[in-house]
């Protein structure tokens, strides 16, 4: 099969704004631009549509664009609805960047994207039912079904962050209790600080401490552990999945991650199947590998099953 056409391809996290061009025998490497979700919206929108500006910039061959944007997304339009994590509502991002480009685009839900590599190309490709949960500073799934990737023309299936666990941290939703609120990365390094007064860098560098014998590294991870195994029960209980592909950034820590809560899971399955827990072949990667799958499919070309 022939290298397909080369595309731009961005992953939009509440953390950072990964971009790449892939295909065309480009080489594919990934970018980050920091995420302005602090500021209002609009910074955030402006990142990404410069983030994509200076990528096609650098291509005159670029065919399309690939997006993958967090929230609940509108794909059949391009539209970014709504997303607890950057704030914005209703951002009509397949019109600005063909406008801007010139080009093709494809705006898909991040999670999906992250899905579409691992199980196309990935962790688990020839899976017949899956999930892929990516845990970043957000946390959602994405689930294969029967051979078949569950969507939702509403595009909020799989909000797996917002489940409740047990607990009674604020979530950025407006609820209480959120998985997000206590397991996501960036939750993971929040809790640590307010329970400490240190800062760290990411929900890695707590791993690391966890490692080194830190005991409230270790109390905030096993809390954040325990609320994973909690919810990803409850996928295996409703839809039996023969794999989870886990991947994000949290992804980084899975010699640390994966024994614990697959013990953690033990635990809590009696007659259900017992998954495989597997980390993400491409990382914290798959969105941007994903958002380019999408990107291909969009002009005819994806390589690997639809």
């Amino acid at each position: 099969m022939a290298a397909p056409d080369p595309v731009v391809a961005v992953d939009v996290g509440g953390s950072l704004i990964k971009g790449a061009i892939l295909g065309g025998g480009c080489s594919g490497a990934t970018r980050w631009w920091p995420t302005p979700r602090t500021d209002r919206p609009a910074a955030v929108v402006a990142a990404v549509l410069a983030a994509i500006d200076e990528l096609v910039g650098e291509c005159d061959t670029v065919a399309a664009v690939g997006l993958a944007v967090p929230g609940i997304v509108d794909s059949e339009r391009g539209v970014a609805v709504a997303a607890a994590n950057v704030g914005w509502h209703r951002v009509p991002f397949r019109d600005l960047v063909e406008r801007r480009t010139g080009r093709p685009v494809s705006v898909g839900h991040d999670v999906r994207a992250c899905a579409e590599a691992e199980i196309r190309l990935g962790a688990a490709r020839g899976a017949y039912d899956a999930v892929v949960l990516p845990i970043g500073t957000g946390i959602a799934a994405a689930m294969l079904v029967q051979g078949r990737l569950l969507h939702t023309g509403c595009g909020r299936a799989g909000e797996i962050g917002h489940l409740h666990v047990g607990h009674d941290e604020p979530c950025a939703c407006g609820g209480r209790g959120c998985l997000e609120a206590i397991a996501s990365a960036a939750a993971i390094c929040r809790r640590f600080t307010a329970r400490t007064g240190r800062r760290v860098a990411g929900a890695v560098d707590i791993a690391e401490l966890v490692r080194g014998g830190d005991g409230d590294a270790a109390a905030v991870w096993d809390e954040a552990v325990d609320s994973l195994a909690v919810a990803v029960a409850a996928y295996v209980t409703l839809l039996a999945p023969e794999v989870v592909v886990l991947g994000g950034g949290l992804c980084a820590a899975q010699d640390l991650l994966l024994p614990s809560l697959d013990e953690r899971l033990v635990g809590r399955l009696a007659f259900q199947r017992r998954p495989r827990l597997v980390a993400a072949a491409f990382g914290d990667r798959a969105g941007c590998v994903g958002a380019a799958l999408q990107a291909w499919d969009l002009l005819g070309r994806g390589p690997g099953p639809r």
